[in-house]
């Protein structure tokens, strides 16, 4: 499978940890997004939208990093697996949490960062309060639950883990919420290569940030 990324991009992220944890073997595609490389021809014939994460597998080619995340459990993960199992109801909750990070956490997150690092907007506001709000339905998944979607870990901790630590790389004070910032240290320590692959990402966005070069999305 060739995969098309930037160690900088969180969605990118999240695929690399989760197929390290299925232990398969990506070839890397390396796209600088800050030399617009995504716009070549050849990487706009196999993905129109010119974004990362990018997978090419024999005649499949898929983006939109939560897709992606379900289509390798569905095909190279176990049968049952825990990450996504067949269980209609689990599956759903896990689907919402996938959902609620890409249309909810991680649009908040960029509506309100982005502007303040890249345009000199005023910090606070309604921007800040709906990210806060959205933090907060966060921490209430993981008051109740171990993990965002129930007693354990599934795809839906790997892809927010990764927009998490965005917020992290903007040093962002996650203390106000006690069970997120419990979750995030937990899923440091427990998923595998964390650091070599969403750590050394998260302060390459980082870099991003304090440099005033656009982030990798």
């Amino acid at each position: 499978m060739d995969f098309y990324y930037h160690p900088a991009s969180p969605y990118c992220r999240s695929v690399m940890l989760v197929a390290k944890a299925l232990k398969l073997n990506l070839n890397m595609q390396y796209i600088d997004l800050m030399k617009d490389e995504q716009l070549r021809p050849t990487f706009a014939a196999l993905n129109p939208f010119h974004c990362v994460p990018t997978l090419v597998d024999n005649d499949l080619t898929l983006w939109e990093s939560r897709a992606i995340l379900v289509y390798l459990v569905d095909k190279y993960g176990r049968t049952n697996s825990r990450l996504y199992p067949k269980d209609a109801q689990a599956r759903a909750l896990i689907n919402q949490r996938l959902f609620f990070d890409h249309g909810t956490l991680s649009t908040r997150l960029e509506d309100y960062y982005y502007p303040l690092y890249f345009e000199g907007a005023t910090p606070g506001g309604e921007k800040l309060e709906k990210l806060e709000e959205a933090l907060g339905f966060l921490e209430g998944f993981l008051i109740t639950n171990p993990y965002v979607a129930g007693p354990n870990m599934t795809l839906a901790d790997y892809s927010l883990v990764a927009t998490v630590s965005t917020l992290e790389a903007v040093q962002y004070d996650l203390s106000k919420y006690p069970a997120i910032a419990a979750w995030y240290e937990g899923c440091k320590a427990t998923i595998a290569d964390y650091q070599e692959i969403n750590e050394s990402g998260m302060q390459q966005y980082r870099a991003y940030f304090e440099s005033g070069l656009h982030p990798v999305a």
